[in-house]
């Protein structure tokens, strides 16, 4: 099994326990940082956040059978008192635990149910080449990323396109110039900041709407991705759920970033691009 296939057994067997996402990326045999991708690339869901949905969804169903004692499910899905589970479901399901033991019903709350892994990875997957890539610093719109939100991402290529010509301090001009789609600050709850910007010489005179990163020099395995650009997600899921495990190596806490050059049609999606993970032994 993959990383995110081992995290999704480990959480469904061990559902009514506590658990933590240090302890299910001991499970997975991958790091904590490894994880969050990993299983976000796999799913479209954080790790934590499909754990939560998912005792709550067992909770609703209990109650609606007529759990009489709801400090009892609160307490055995992680919860710490009566109000911090009403709160949790209501946040999750718009209504009260009391409200859905008295309809008896689940049938209007949006369930989680366990997500069955399928064939979502590329058949074959090309290997990649290593680069050291020296430090560079990356500007352009940016967003703030969760696993729900991923549709944001074509809008923001969308701005930068509108807006490139304002980024101050670019290195290269027209067709020279490559685009990058670089995913920083990136959290436990599998969210990160999505810069769609270019290479500057430096910050000084970059407006504040914009967002900076600063990428330090690292090793990279570098893939090629030459399908539409809609597609990426099942390339992100192969690298991080099987080439990487399989690769010997692990990942490093860096930035990753796509790569885009005058081969890429921004107009069309086509054309290809380049995937740079950060590596480590």
């Amino acid at each position: 099994m993959n990383p995110a296939q081992r995290a999704l057994w480990y959480i469904e067997s061990h559902l009514a326990e506590p658990m933590t996402l240090d302890e299910i990326a001991a499970i997975s045999g991958v790091s904590r940082f490894h994880i969050v991708r990993a299983f976000a690339a796999a799913t479209g869901f954080p790790v934590m956040r499909y754990v939560r949905a998912r005792r709550l969804t067992e909770a609703a169903r209990s109650l609606a059978r007529g759990a009489p004692d709801i400090l009892s499910l609160a307490l055995e899905a992680d919860y710490g008192s009566h109000e911090a589970f009403t709160r949790a479901f209501r946040d999750q399901f718009g209504t009260t635990p009391e409200a859905v033991r008295a309809t008896t019903c689940v049938s209007h709350l949006r369930l989680q149910e366990p997500i069955l892994m399928d064939s979502t990875m590329l058949d074959h997957l090309a290997p990649p080449r290593f680069e050291t890539a020296k430090t560079f610093l990356v500007a352009g719109p940016v967003a703030r990323i969760s696993c729900d939100n991923g549709a944001m991402i074509p809008g923001l290529w969308h701005r930068f396109q509108q807006e490139v010509a304002d980024i101050p301090a670019r290195v290269g001009q027209g067709k020279n110039q490559a685009a990058y789609g670089v995913c920083c600050n990136g959290d436990d709850a599998g969210n990160f900041d999505y810069i769609a910007g270019v290479e500057v010489a430096d910050f000084s005179d970059l407006p504040r709407r914009y967002g900076r990163i600063r990428i330090p020099e690292q090793r990279y395995a570098v893939f090629t991705h030459e399908d539409h650009v809609a597609s990426i997600r099942r390339t992100a899921n192969t690298i991080w759920n099987q080439w990487l495990p399989a690769s010997g190596l692990k990942a490093a806490d860096a930035p990753n970033f796509e790569r885009y050059d005058e081969t890429f049609d921004p107009s069309t999606g086509h054309g290809g691009f380049e995937i740079w993970l950060p590596v480590r032994e």
